[in-house]
């Protein structure tokens, strides 16, 4: 499998690419990285140096790879953080691209924006460029609960709200919705969710919540997911070896006490993830 992930960097930790690319390396996957920014170290810090990449030099990149002509090999196309607002231009078009060079290419959008604890924290352009430009055309989504209900219109909380949620947002487009952070009030205490919606049914998996904030995790989640799911078409397998994976990844990051992801640590619960929790098919 070939992923082409347009995406954020940094030098120091792991969000975006820098979290992406070594968990789909670790399982097989190659990757083709392309960076939207070049930053010291992600945002949530509150001090940050490096540039954003402009659009037009982004777009460069992404001709430079057409031009090796592999756009027929890839399968994927996987963006997330969006530095600017013209970067959701050079996505889609690199989208009808790679789906003309090759018509069974997915593509997977993280439309990243926000969460419920800190609200929206992108560039004021970018909801809306994500909902009425990019989300239209993915294949597959992976929003946390409180990006989904922003696509959508919505407010979603239990589960049927969220299953409605997540049609309301196949119906804009995409075939396949997975919902990550999903926090229903009838869940046991100390627990969170993800939820994979499908045209062929919809099925949730719960995990403990640890007491941690891990940036980054869910470009991993969306990275996983998507190749696995790409890979066997078994969206409640990908959604079980996902949750394994990344709940290893966090109970790993939490039990060091450092802030940053411990990607690298980790990289055995990728390749051959213990598959711990049970998913439950709810549609």
């Amino acid at each position: 499998m070939k992923v082409l992930s347009i995406q954020s960097a940094v030098a120091y930790g792991h969000v975006g690419n820098s979290a992406a690319v070594f968990p789909l390396q670790r399982i097989g996957v190659e990757v083709l990285p392309v960076y939207t920014v070049n930053f010291s170290n992600h945002t949530g810090y509150g001090a940050w140096r490096g540039p954003l990449i402009a659009p037009d030099d982004v777009r460069e990149v992404i001709t430079g790879i057409e031009e090796r002509g592999v756009f027929d090999k890839i399968d994927v196309v996987l963006s997330g953080y969006q530095g600017s607002e013209g970067i959701a231009d050079v996505i889609v078009d690199a989208v009808a691209r790679v789906k003309a060079a090759n018509p069974r290419a997915v593509y997977a959008c993280d439309p990243v924006m926000g969460n419920a604890k800190s609200g929206c924290f992108v560039a004021p352009a970018i909801p809306e460029l994500l909902r009425e430009k990019v989300v239209p055309v993915a294949d597959i989504i992976t929003p946390n609960q409180f990006e989904l209900g922003f696509l959508t219109g919505t407010d979603p909380h239990t589960i049927e709200e969220t299953l409605a949620s997540a049609d309301a947002a196949r119906a804009m487009g995409p075939d396949t919705v997975l919902v990550t952070s999903v926090e229903r009030p009838d869940r046991e205490e100390g627990t969170i969710e993800m939820m994979a919606v499908t045209p062929r049914g919809a099925w949730i998996v719960t995990t403990p919540l640890l007491p941690m904030k891990a940036n980054g995790s869910g470009d991993v989640t969306a990275a996983l997911f998507t190749a696995h799911y790409t890979g066997s078409g078994d969206a409640a397998d990908a959604l079980a070896r996902t949750a394994s994976s990344v709940f290893d990844l966090l109970e790993a990051t939490h039990r060091s006490g450092e802030r940053e992801l411990q990607l690298v640590e980790s990289q055995e619960a990728y390749a051959n993830p213990r598959m711990q929790f049970a998913v439950r098919q709810v549609r």
